[in-house]
C-alpha cells in the first residue's frame, strides 16, 4: 500500500499553483510595467489615470456592478428569506428552479433574454443601461440567493421565538435578530456578484450594448494586441478587487464579533 506524506500530497497543488495561478499573473505584470520595446516603464499606468475616458470607465463598471448588486440583493433576499421560512416539504425544488438557470449554456440564456427584451422594447439600443442592469441581475442573481438562502436557513428559530416572547414584532426582529445573522450571507453575495460584473462584459455584447466596460476595455485591447494596455487595466482592477475583498473580510469579521453582543 503506497503512503504519501502531507509534503508529497501537496506537490501536485502547488504546481498547478505555479502553473495557472503565478506564472500568468507575472506574465501580465510583466506586460503591465513595459513597453513595446520591452523597456520598463510607468507611462501605461499614468496614461489610464490622466484619460477622462477610461477614468469614464472605470466609474461606470463601478456604478453598473454597485446597481446591479443592489437589485440582486433587492430581489434575492425577500426569496431566500420566504424559501427559508417556508414550511413547504419540496422547497428545495422551489429553490432549484431559481438556480436553474446556471445549469443552462451562458449563450442560450443571454440569447433568450435578448429576444424577450426584443419583443418588448424592439430595438435594445434605445435602453442600453437599463438592459444592462437586467441582462447582469438575470445572469448572477442565483450567486445571491444561494448564500442567502443557506445563512438564513441556519438561523436558529429558537432566537426569534426568543425575540417575539420579549414583545418584539416581526419588524424589529428581523431588524435586530433576522437580519444581523444574515450579514454573512450577504457579504458573500454581494462579493459574488460585485466583482464579476466589472469584468463581464459578454452581457454587453450579446445586447447589442456598445457602452463600454472595463471588461470590454481589456477585450478591446487584447484584440488589438495591445498587451501591455490591456495588462495594466487588468492590475488595475486585480487592485481593486483585492480592496473589496478586504474590505468585505474585514466586514464579516466585524458581524462575527458582535454576534455573541446583545441584539438590542
Amino acid at each position: 500500500m503506497f503512503k504519501f506524506s502531507r509534503k508529497q500530497l501537496c506537490i501536485p497543488y502547488g504546481l498547478f499553483l505555479v502553473l495557472f495561478v503565478i506564472a500568468p499573473l507575472l506574465v501580465i505584470i510583466y506586460y503591465a510595467l513595459t513597453n513595446g520595446e520591452g523597456q520598463f516603464t510607468l507611462s501605461n499606468f499614468t496614461d489610464f489615470f490622466t484619460d477622462s475616458n477610461t477614468i469614464g470607465t472605470l466609474l461606470y463598471s463601478m456604478f453598473t456592478a454597485l446597481v446591479t448588486t443592489a437589485v440582486c440583493l433587492l430581489i434575492a433576499y425577500p426569496v431566500a428569506l420566504i424559501l427559508a421560512n417556508s414550511k413547504l416539504k419540496r422547497k428545495s425544488v422551489l429553490l432549484m428552479l431559481f438556480i436553474m438557470p446556471m445549469w443552462i449554456n451562458f449563450t442560450l440564456r443571454i440569447t433568450a433574454l435578448k429576444e424577450i427584451l426584443t419583443a418588448i422594447e424592439g430595438n435594445l439600443a434605445c435602453h442600453p443601461f437599463l438592459n444592462t442592469i437586467i441582462g447582469m441581475t438575470y445572469d448572477f442573481l442565483p450567486f445571491m440567493i444561494l448564500p442567502l438562502y443557506t445563512t438564513l436557513e441556519k438561523i436558529d428559530k429558537k432566537l426569534l421565538e426568543a425575540s417575539n416572547d420579549l414583545g418584539a414584532n416581526n419588524r424589529i426582529t428581523f431588524l435586530k435578530v433576522t437580519l444581523p445573522l444574515s450579514m454573512p450571507g450577504i457579504i458573500s453575495g454581494v462579493t459574488m456578484v460585485f466583482l464579476p460584473v466589472m469584468t463581464n462584459y459578454v452581457v454587453l455584447d450579446m445586447l447589442y450594448n456598445s457602452t463600454y466596460i472595463m471588461g470590454s476595455l481589456i477585450g478591446s485591447y487584447f484584440n488589438a494586441y495591445d498587451w501591455h494596455n490591456g495588462s495594466m487595466i487588468s492590475i488595475v482592477l486585480l487592485v481593486i478587487i483585492f480592496i473589496v475583498t478586504i474590505f468585505t473580510n474585514r466586514l464579516g469579521d466585524g458581524v462575527g464579533e458582535s454576534r455573541g453582543a446583545s441584539l438590542w
